[in-house]
This record gives structure tokens, C-alpha cells and sequence, in this order.
């Protein structure tokens, strides 16, 4: 599905439900893939009036699943982004529940749920609040304009949608996606010293901190590589580029390893340091 964009494979199965902390349980969806990884985390907070986060794909097993899971009125139903693995069961969730449809609305785009238009909308820092938790709205725009990472105040995790994903890195599709924008939320990430990262695709994350900076070191190692290709091979268009940026990635995924190329170059474009002159690509300055 084009909605997650991760560079990865199947990975290890997970359990399907599971109780991470008191309040605070995980529903797998059944849609693994090569761009899901295991399939879409949903993520439901509170006993007594539930908030579920991100939940899905419209499968009805997934939101019967969760339904059963929450076994308590569903007061809310929070999306990260709106790609479509992550945000279309939540129109259909709202209408079976009479929950409130939260989150950013989706932009324009060929990529983009809809569906999904929120009946509250979140600002950067605002404060999602109920009796049984509070989450903190976290604007991290780059895999998604409208991308929103929500911080667990009695955990200190963060739910990071597709910002942070188990075991890989995902992809900047422009327009919508930016490159310089997914890195300076990434560093703004780390600026929050969260305990874990509870991500929109596999198990919870631990290191926060190394694994942002992981991401960080393997995005700007990759614009080093874009560099070096232009510098090597002036006036090449994105689709030839790719073999010479991403040697390391299964060619079956060039496709979405051209989107994130195009990132980088846009990025060193606003930089000054690449330039496009018929759709070709050549370095300018270091």
C-alpha cells in the first residue's frame, strides 16, 4: 500500500492483542505486507471511555476486534495521518460507536484518506485530555504533512504513527512529503527524552534516542550517496539515479526509492546544492 511507505519486510509476526501497560493495549491489524511490516498498530488508551488510535484499514475482523478489545464505550478515535493503512476504519469506527472523530485533516493528494475529516482538530501542543490520560498533540510533518505523533504523559512514550517505525525507515513522497521537514521532526523527537517509541508498525522501541539517531545518520548518509551520484553521473534524471543511490535496496521497491530520491534532491535544491533543468538533476556546491 502506498499509505505506509516502509522499506522493509514482513518481519516477525505479533500477537494480535496485547496489554503493554495498565490502560494502554495494541491491536494488531491483520494487513501485513511489505510496506506494513507486521501490520497497522492500533493503539487503545483507557478502560471506562476508550481512545483508539489509528485503526487501520477498513477490515471488519480488525474493527471487531477492537470493538471487543475496548469493552467499553469508544469516546474517541484519534488518527496519526491520514494514509490509507492508518486512518479510513476510523469514519466507519465513529459511525458503529458515536465517537469523536480526532486529528489533522487530510491534504490534497492521490495518497490521502478522504474520508477522514475530523470533528476536532489538533494543534501543535495542544493537550488531549480525559479523566484516565492525556495526550499531547506532536506536529511532525515529513512523511505527512498532517502527520502527528501523540506523547502519553503517564508513560512518557511516544505514538509515532509513521514518523518512527520498528526495524526500518519510511519513505518521503513528495509533495506532500519533505524531506527537511522529516528531519527536523526527527530532531525534535529526540529533543522530547521520551522513555519508548510505540510506533505505528512493530514492537515497541526502547532507545529512542539511538534509534532517532540512527535514522538521522542513515537519511543524511543517504543524501551524502545523492551527492556523490550527481557529482559522478551530472544530468540524470530521478528514475536513473536510483540504482546509483540505493544499490542496497531490493529493486522490487525502486519505485518508492525514487520518491524519497526526489526528497533528497528537493531538499538540496532549497539548500542550493542541486539544481533540475528539464527534469535532470546535477550537483552545484558542496
Amino acid at each position: 500500500l502506498p499509505g505506509n511507505r516502509a522499506l522493509t519486510t514482513f518481519g516477525p509476526v505479533m500477537e494480535p492483542v496485547t496489554t503493554l501497560r495498565p490502560g494502554l493495549r495494541r491491536v494488531v491489524a491483520p494487513n501485513p505486507s511489505m510496506m506494513t511490516g507486521p501490520g497497522t498498530n492500533t493503539y487503545l488508551f483507557g478502560h471506562d471511555k476508550v481512545a483508539v488510535l489509528d485503526p487501520g484499514p477498513v477490515i471488519d475482523s480488525h474493527i471487531d476486534t477492537i470493538i471487543e478489545t475496548a469493552a467499553a464505550p469508544i469516546g474517541w478515535v484519534l488518527v496519526t495521518h491520514t494514509h490509507p493503512d492508518h486512518s479510513p476504519a476510523a469514519s466507519v469506527l465513529a459511525e458503529i460507536t458515536g465517537a469523536e472523530l480526532v486529528g489533522m485533516p487530510a491534504p490534497e493528494g492521490p495518497h490521502q484518506d478522504a474520508t477522514f475529516t475530523p470533528q476536532r482538530s489538533l494543534e501543535d501542543t495542544e493537550e488531549f485530555e480525559t479523566g484516565e490520560f492525556v495526550l499531547e498533540a506532536i506536529h511532525t510533518p515529513g512523511h505527512a504533512s498532517n502527520h502527528i505523533c501523540f506523547l502519553h504523559a503517564e508513560s512518557n512514550w511516544l505514538f509515532t504513527g509513521d514518523h518512527v517505525i520498528d526495524g526500518s525507515t519510511v519513505v518521503i513522497d513528495p509533495p506532500d512529503g519533505n524531506m527537511k521537514q522529516y528531519i527536523d521532526s526527527l530532531r525534535r523527537v529526540k529533543q522530547l527524552e521520551v522513555d519508548a517509541l510505540a510506533p505505528g508498525h512493530g514492537e515497541i522501541i526502547n532507545d529512542p534516542a539511538r534509534v532517532v539517531d540512527w535514522i538521522i545518520g542513515h537519511r543524511l548518509g543517504r543524501e551524502a550517496k545523492v551527492v556523490a551520484a550527481l557529482k559522478q553521473n551530472p544530468r540524470l534524471s530521478t528514475y536513473d539515479l536510483v540504482p546509483h543511490v540505493y544499490k542496497d535496496v531490493d529493486k522490487r521497491l525502486y519505485g518508492w526509492a525514487e520518491r524519497s530520491l526526489l526528497a533528497h534532491l528537493l531538499k538540496l535544491k532549497e539548500e542550493g546544492r542541486a539544481g533540475q533543468a528539464g527534469g535532470l538533476w546535477t550537483a552545484l556546491r558542496e
